[in-house]
């Protein structure tokens, strides 16, 4: 069977992608090729998925017909780009769609690498390893309408996928690549607040996580304001009220507001 789906780096998110792949039937596990460095590595993904394997990157590039999906560290990417840059790909009856997930790797860096080739640049976040990512996509100046269905089709097996101007994606980084980092973190200051309160931590773990992962179901589903929510909580005179006083008090918000603003501008300052 023809090759279709290549992958360059099978690592966390290579195979939690790889994974939702093969299960949702996006692509058979005979149409897959992984590349990795090592084979113990390959072994695992070529027993746990019936994909073809490989440790040769130009193998994958050369082979795959749909996608060739980069999922390495951005810190690689140069060599990489300097070993597939002898292989004649332009002139190939159907040239595959580079879709890279490399943090702070420009399309314009992308497009020096890969001369003509369709090219988009992708941000996940590590809920996609359990298939409740968010991924935001920006595209190329050669990809079409069938590339973005394509990136589309691909990103939805691990969540929901935004499409962005490049020049948003270091935003995209603060928020959303960066935000589970802050929602764990508000996880497990207010379990310690309850154990501060007198909960057994194993109980306070619980009703923390489950108080954040319900309240994200509500709003998602409802599609309810988040600021009618906290008033819906909120009673006159009440418990609620009390805390989120407490809250502004201490600049919740703003620390947040900080906080995103904060990785932006690292992300801006990581990808010159």
């Amino acid at each position: 069977m023809t090759i279709k789906f290549g992958l360059i780096g099978g690592g966390v998110m290579g195979e939690a992608l790889l994974s939702r792949l093969i299960a949702r039937g996006i692509y058979q596990s005979s149409e897959v090729i992984v590349s990795e460095p090592l084979p113990s590595r390959l072994d695992f993904l070529q027993q746990q998925y019936g994909v073809a394997v490989t440790t040769d990157n130009s193998e994958v590039f050369t082979q795959a017909k749909e996608v060739v999906f980069l999922a390495v560290k951005p810190q690689v990417f140069s060599a990489i780009a300097q070993e597939l840059a002898d292989i004649d790909i332009i002139n190939r009856e159907q040239s595959p769609l580079i879709i890279s997930i490399l943090a702070g790797v420009s399309l314009s860096q992308l497009e020096a690498a890969f001369v003509q080739l369709p090219v988009i640049r992708a941000m996940p976040n590590t809920p996609a390893t359990v298939g409740a990512g968010i991924t935001a996509i920006c595209s190329g100046a050669y990809t079409n309408t069938k590339h973005h269905q394509i990136a589309q089709q691909v990103f939805s097996a691990v969540g929901e996928v935004v499409e962005v101007s490049e020049g948003l994606m270091d935003a995209v980084t603060g928020l959303s690549g960066s935000g589970p980092a802050y929602v764990a973190l508000l996880v497990e200051s207010l379990a310690d607040g309850g154990v501060s309160a007198g909960l057994p931590r194993a109980i306070a773990n619980q009703l923390a996580l489950q108080t954040v992962l319900g309240t994200a179901k509500l709003l998602y589903e409802t599609k309810m304001h988040p600021a009618e929510l906290k008033d819906r909580v909120t009673s006159p005179g009440g418990t609620t009220i009390a805390g989120i006083a407490k809250l502004e008090q201490a600049g919740f918000r703003s620390a947040l507001i900080e906080a995103v603003k904060a990785a932006t501008e690292r992300s801006q300052e990581l990808g010159k």
